[in-house]
């Protein structure tokens, strides 16, 4: 799958687990039915997370034809993605930072 097969949504949680910087891992959280307000989107495209963007980013991680290897996780309605360095998942996932979240304010 490349990268123009991606739905918008799946290409902005994607685009900011590219941002490793001093070998530090990064998480990507997001809630499925997200819907940034314009407000918050300032000049650009306010970002919508749905269900056809999950689904499209876990086809990506799966099949994508960069050599990537990503790590997501799902808990009902919560997704945690992180890029993988060297492949492997870090043994404490759980205590790493999340980077950028995705999330609806309850």
């Amino acid at each position: 799958m490349e990268w123009s097969d991606l739905t918008e949504g799946a290409k902005a949680v994607l685009e900011q687990t590219r941002n490793i910087k001093n070998d530090k891992i990064q998480i990507v959280e997001f809630e499925v039915g997200f819907q940034q307000e314009p407000e918050a989107a300032g000049d650009a495209e306010p970002i919508s997370i749905q269900e056809e963007d999950y689904q499209s980013l876990k086809r990506f991680t799966q099949e994508n034809e960069y050599g990537d290897k990503y790590h997501m996780a799902r808990n009902k309605s919560i997704v945690k993605i992180v890029l993988l360095e060297k492949g492997k998942i870090p043994e404490n996932l759980s205590e790493l930072p999340v980077f950028r979240e995705y999330k609806n304010q309850k």
